[in-house]
């Protein structure tokens, strides 16, 4: 049986650096047995380049604006909205005019132990996409590399 999680962010929990957002794992999916949450915080024009992944994922944007690419679709999410995702939904988001924060949430366990290796080994400034790529390959993510960059 999970034991209670109980984070607080002014506890000075660690960040992750990834592709220039901030992400703290709130809740593992070791210790949920299932879901993982996180929280995000990204300046910007931050974001992840169009992927997907075989978890469901769901945001709720707490503060600024950001833009989510959804398929073909685009839309612009403020403080409030909730968008979600089903396992291998492409997709992307960038953080809008003076960053944004947001909740997210994973269907199963994965993308906490795949933002790790890319805090460790992914520079937040200049990502680096073929190691992007390399790195989540293991964890079922697929990155659409766009047609002016070489994997």
């Amino acid at each position: 049986m999970a034991e209670p999680i109980v984070v607080k962010l002014s506890d000075g929990v660690r960040p992750l650096n990834v592709v220039g957002e901030q992400i703290t794992v709130l809740a593992p999916g070791q210790r949920t047995g299932s879901y993982e949450v996180f929280h995000q915080i990204g300046p910007e024009g931050s974001g992840p380049p169009p992927h997907s992944h075989p978890w469901d994922e769901a945001f709720y944007v707490v503060a600024g604006e950001i833009a989510f690419g959804i398929g073909d679709e685009e839309l612009l999410a403020h403080a409030g909205t909730f968008v979600h995702l089903p396992a291998g939904t492409t997709h992307w988001f960038r953080f809008g005019k003076g960053g944004g924060e947001m909740v997210s949430l994973t269907s199963r366990e994965g993308a906490s132990h795949m933002f790790e290796d890319f805090d460790r080994e992914v520079s937040p400034t200049a990502p680096d996409i073929g190691k992007l790529i390399e790195l989540g390959r293991p964890y079922g993510l697929t990155v659409d590399v766009p047609a002016n960059l070489d994997a």
